[in-house]
Parts: structure tokens; sequence; C-alpha cells
């Protein structure tokens, strides 16, 4: 007896005992009820005062709401314990419905640092253990949502060191910054379309918002007063007044983002093999990419930025999550200039030379030209025609407006395919195959060619007449598919053939071998 509850007692003292989140997470839940007071005083300061059944049903509805979420997370409080052992990290947590994960730390892939204004204002921190699966379902993801910020920085380091120790892994020296932020870059943040989309978008948003609650934005008096002003002018200074102000706001937004998003940036190599990604001034990012799953980089340049000269960097790396969690943790740089952006990707993938600066890429036939401009001219033809019958139906008024959009469109959307066409591009620089495309959008990939594990071809019916194929490598990172389009039949399965050899010549030979058959028949 004595003997086995000594056993017990040596077991037990070697089990670490369940931890909890920080107790300042309550204030967290607690003030997320500001939202909808302030929502209520908004509302009677908008409307004198005076709420009407629609308006107290709405606020209403949004208190409740919110005294709900908060009470969900306070039970998630006072529910959660976390321990991390010897081969794992465990959670549970729930009260009527109990739920208890483990991640073993083995399988660990990243640990990533999240902390939104709220948390900021308390000091806590996020702190998200992810498998890299390509689905985060519940029992692929681990997340500590509301730990210090000393406790997640100690917290994450001891997770990577102890994976790092069962997996064997010795640690290697810190190569440390790879880049930081340089403030100039933000002459860049103007350059995107996203500002005037956010603009649009939160007008939008006010507006529906306020005619739900049955207040008419357009009886609101300073609202009047612009439509006053507006009168007074002629349209088309209206018109170019009001594009005017879009495009300023806009632009304000997108410097806003910029600052937002990558106050703070760095980028570093790791001692645990690791690159480590921080960014954020209200919400703080820490994301976590390990360098041996890293398969490439993507080279992206919008239109606007790229006749400025700028570029941004992503990563080409499996373990990042799904789709969409991939695009948000895949980017490695903010827009910066296009040589950064090059000498960046060369320090990542530990070349001399960023692959993706490849400039002798292999042409693809000028067939391929053909098909952009038609593209192009049916874009066009799909605009002016249905303007052009209204023309002839109502006024000729819209049949003049018709054959001006044709002026204007016609060879905007020449001068359009000529540039997706000399920017379409294939080839090979060491052990990575590049691909080039895009319109409005440039996109410069490089891959590693060990980490195609297929390839996809397709065509559809115009490029069958053609003579093209679309040809797809597969890889378990970023995208999943890289794609050489319209590019000859011998073209792209030489290509093939050449970057991995031997990978497509079996199906080839048996595709070769069912049309002897049929012949045969």
């Amino acid at each position: 007896m004595t003997s086995g509850a000594a056993v017990r007692h040596r077991t037990d003292a070697a089990t670490p005992e369940w931890e909890r989140l920080n107790g300042r997470l309550i204030l967290v839940h607690a003030s997320l009820l500001a939202a909808p007071l302030a929502s209520w005083a908004a509302t009677l300061v908008a409307t004198g005062g005076k709420l009407n059944l629609q308006a107290l049903i709405t606020l209403g509805s949004l208190l409740i709401t919110f005294l709900v979420v908060t009470s969900i997370g306070l039970m998630r409080y006072f529910t959660t314990r976390y321990r991390i052992t010897d081969d794992r990290i465990e959670l549970r947590s729930g009260l009527l419905f109990r739920s208890q994960r483990a991640i073993r730390l083995d399988r660990i892939r990243s640990v990533d640092l999240t902390a939104n204004p709220v948390h900021r204002v308390f000091g806590l921190t996020s702190l998200r253990i992810g498998t890299g699966e390509q689905t985060y379902s519940a029992g692929r993801k681990l997340t500590l949502d509301g730990v210090s910020k000393a406790q997640a920085a100690e917290l994450r380091q001891r997770l990577l060191s102890r994976r790092d120790a069962v997996l064997g892994q010795a640690a290697v020296e810190d190569d440390g910054l790879i880049a930081d932020l340089d403030w100039s870059w933000i002459r860049y943040a103007p350059l995107t379309i996203w500002g005037v989309g956010g603009v649009l978008a939160a007008v939008g948003t006010v507006y529906r918002t306020l005619h739900e609650m049955k207040v008419d934005p357009l009886q609101l008096g300073f609202v009047k007063a612009i439509e006053n002003h507006y009168g007074s002018v002629p349209l088309w200074f209206g018109i170019l007044v009001t594009l005017l102000i879009v495009v300023v706001l806009g632009a304000i937004f997108s410097t806003a983002t910029f600052t937002e998003g990558w106050y703070g940036y760095r980028l570093e190599r790791e001692d645990a093999g690791t690159f480590r990604v921080l960014r954020g001034l209200f919400v703080t990012r820490s994301v976590t990419i390990e360098e041996r799953r890293l398969r490439g980089v993507e080279l992206g340049e919008t239109m606007f930025l790229r006749w400025a000269g700028g570029a941004r960097l992503n990563a080409v790396a499996s373990g990042l999550g799904d789709r969409d969690e991939n695009r948000k943790r895949r980017m490695l740089t903010p827009p910066v200039p296009r040589a950064e952006a090059l000498r960046v990707a060369a320090d990542v993938l530990s070349e001399d030379e960023s692959p993706t600066s490849l400039t002798d890429l292999r042409h693809h036939p000028r067939i391929a030209l053909r098909r952009r401009i038609n593209r192009g001219l049916t874009v066009t033809a799909l605009i002016v025609i249905p303007l052009a019958g209204l023309g002839l139906w109502l006024s000729t008024t819209l049949l003049y407006a018709a054959g001006v959009t044709a002026l204007i469109l016609v060879p905007v959307s020449v001068a359009l395919a000529y540039d997706a066409y000399r920017t379409l591009g294939h080839g090979m620089r060491g052990r990575y195959l590049v691909t080039r495309s895009g319109t409005f959008a440039h996109r410069t990939v490089a891959l590693q060619r060990e980490g195609i594990i297929g390839w996809n071809i397709s065509r559809s019916f115009f490029q069958r007449r053609a003579g093209l194929l679309t040809l797809g490598a597969t890889t378990a990172a970023g995208e999943h598919c890289y794609k050489v389009r319209d590019v000859t039949v011998t073209d792209g399965l030489s290509f093939a053939e050449e970057a991995v050899p031997h990978l497509l010549t079996p199906f080839l030979e048996r595709g070769t071998s069912h049309r002897r058959d049929r012949r045969r028949r």
C-alpha cells in the first residue's frame, strides 16, 4: 500500500498542473457592452432624442445580443484550463458541453500571437497553435485567448523549444533581422484600390443600418445641405468633385490601413528554424512560418504599384492553414520598392539572387495575344451593345454615349491585352520553376521543383481549337496550383518533363496506349 501510494504521488508530481487564462480577460468581455451603449447614444444624438419603435427594437436586440456574447465569453474564461506536458499541450473548456483537446508537440507547425485593441488595453494577447492542416477544425487548432504578453512570449518559446527537442532538431544560431519597416514605403499605400472600396463599403453599411432603423439618411440636415450645394453647380462638375472626394478619402483610408497593418513590421529568422513576421498598431500580429516548409515566393505587382516601382512579397509555404488563412498569413512584406522585395526573397530562400528576378522567360505563342484581345473586345461589346440598344429605343443621347464608350474602351482593352501578353512567361532558374501572368496585377511565382507533386493540365474549348493548354504545377503549399497559361501542347508537356523528370511521362504513355487500342478496335 505504501509503495503504491508513493508511485501515485511521484506520477502526480510529474504531471503539470492545469493553468488558467489571465484574470484581466473578465474586463475584456465586460467592455463589449460599450458597443451597444455607444449605439444608443449615437442614435439619440442623430435623432434629437426621439426614438421610434423600430429603433427601439433594433437597439434592444443589439444590446441583448452583446449581453449573450459577453456571458458566453465569461463562461468560457471560468471553465478554460490548459497545461503543457512532456509530449503535448492540452486544453479543456466548456460548462454544459465539455471539450478537451490536445496537440502533440511534434505536430506543432506554428505558434502565432494576435492582440486586438481591447486585448492591448488590458495587456493581453491571443496565442494560436496550428498543426499545418489545411482545414482548421476544432481538433486541428488550439487557441489560448487571453494570456499576458510576457506569458505568451514565454509559452511560444517553450512550445517551439520542446517541439524541436521532441523532433530531435538542434537549435541553430539566430540569423536575426531580415527586414524592418521603412516609413518611406508609406508612399505606396494610396496605390491600391482597397481604400476606395473601403470608403464605399463604409458608406453603404452606414446607410443600410440607418435605413433598417427607419431613419432616412437623405433627410438628415447635413445631407440636405450637401444636396443643395450640388444642385447649384453643373452635373459634370458635381460628378468630378464626387470622384475627387472618393479618391482622396480612399487614399487616406489606404494610408491609415497601411499604418495600422504594418506598424512595427519586422521579418526575422529565428533560431528554431522559423521565420517570424511581426506587425500591427492596434491589432498586433506575430506569424510563424517554418523554413523547411517554405516552397518558394510570390512577387505581386498591382497596376498602380507597378507603375511606381513597387511590389509585395508573399511566401509559398505549407502549414499556413486553408486558403483564407494562407492569404492572411503568407505576407512577408508590405508594399515596398521592387528591389527590396527581391532582396528579401533572395534572403528567405537563401539564394544569391531571387528567382523571381528572372528576365529571360520563355515567350508564349502569338495566339495567346489574340485570345486576350478577343476577351477584351467581348467585354467591351457586352457594355456597348446594350447601351446602343437603349439609345435606339429611348434616346439618341444614349446612342452617342455608346459611341464614346466604344471609342474609349476599345483601345484600352487592346492595350490591356498587349500588357497581359507581354507579362506571360515561364522558365527555370536552378531548382525553381518560375511562372508569370496577370493583367491588373502581375504575379511572378518561384516554386521549388522538388515541391511539385503533380501536374494539372486543362484545355478549354477555345484552347483546344488554338492548340493551347494551361499547365498547373500542383503542390501542398500556398495556392496549391500555380499555372503556366496558354502554352502550346508540345512546349507545355516538354516543360513539365524538364521541370520534374518522369512525373508526367507515365500518364502520357498510358494515354498514347489507350489511343492505340481505340484505333485497333
